[in-house]
């Protein structure tokens, strides 16, 4: 690596407040800054005279460091967006990184998710002392599709016992509606009447850890992991599996498409911006299709003239 540029860190402390002034999520921001800083290490030129080739001498050096396809899209997806930023904040005339093809990536992989017998011996498991809160996040997971991000958002108020509904605050700063089931709305009642007093003035976060502060996107994966770590050692066919939270939104959107949810429906309940990422849970149909026909195939009797 080069010796960088002398004023890397002013260019990123306006590009972490120009995507925070954007909605982006605090994950998304800190993976951004680390790959936009490791590019800005890389070069020994001024800003203004980076050309598409330098972005391309990082994007390869990355490869042969052992970075894949997924990762050369991100690393560009970083840099693409921090040169949008000094556009936006007149301290760049162009993108250089604007013409670079984002690599082949494999399309319509079906993402993993739980049966449902799976998911209710999960959902079965959690105990403890927050036993009701963790199951509330989690059944808001599997049975509403929230992000990890919105559960971590979440606020009393934007649940209405009333109209049994959920506001929820998702990606890019759009707001959706979601109606809830009975049983759900039963669930965060309970969850309400045994949640902790919120100790920092003027916030009333839905879910709220020990200390008493809204709970952290890590705290809500440590547990979900912690759970989903116990589960492996019982059902041999999650050996081997890595298995997340987010596995919970995936389950949540693959039994919507096999109960014949409509994508756009779908795409609306997911909060979406594109209807083309709600499209790759229609591939979760067509396997479930041909592993059923599959089954019914095997008791054809050989020798049939073929």
């Amino acid at each position: 690596m080069g010796q960088g540029l002398e004023y890397d860190d002013d260019y990123l402390e306006l590009f972490d407040t120009w995507m925070k002034d954007q909605g982006f999520t605090k994950r998304t921001q800190q993976a951004y800054l680390g790959d936009v800083r490791l590019f800005l290490s890389s070069m020994e030129k001024s800003l203004s005279s980076i050309e598409a080739i330098d972005i391309m001498r990082f994007l390869t050096k990355m490869r042969q460091g052992g970075a894949g396809d997924a990762a050369r899209n991100r690393y560009l997806s970083s840099i693409r967006t921090f040169f949008t930023a000094l556009i936006d904040l007149q301290l760049a005339s162009s993108n250089p990184s604007l013409h670079i093809k984002k690599s082949k990536v494999e399309k319509n992989q079906i993402p993993t998710f739980l049966s449902e017998e799976l998911l209710s011996v999960f959902l079965q498991s959690i105990e403890g002392k927050y036993q009701i809160r963790n199951v509330a996040m989690f059944l808001l997971m599997s049975y509403a599709g929230l992000r990890v991000s919105e559960l971590h958002r979440l606020n009393t108020a934007d649940f209405n016992l009333t109209t049994k509904s959920l506001l929820v605050y998702g990606k890019g700063r759009k707001w959706r509606l979601i109606p809830l089931p009975d049983e759900l709305v039963k669930v965060l009642n309970k969850a309400l009447a045994e949640r902790l007093d919120s100790r920092i003035k003027g916030e009333q976060p839905f879910f709220v850890s020990q200390f008493g502060r809204r709970i952290s996107i890590r705290m809500i994966q440590t547990i979900a992991e912690k759970h989903f770590e116990e589960l492996k050692k019982h059902y041999g066919e999650l050996q081997g599996k890595s298995i997340s939270s987010h596995k919970l939104r995936h389950t949540f959107a693959t039994m919507q498409v096999l109960a014949g949810t409509d994508i756009r429906t779908l795409q609306e309940l997911l909060g979406h911006a594109s209807i083309q990422t709600t499209q790759i849970y229609t591939h979760v149909a067509d396997k479930q299709k041909q592993e059923a026909m599959n089954r019914v195939t095997a008791f054809i009797p050989a020798g049939m003239g073929i």
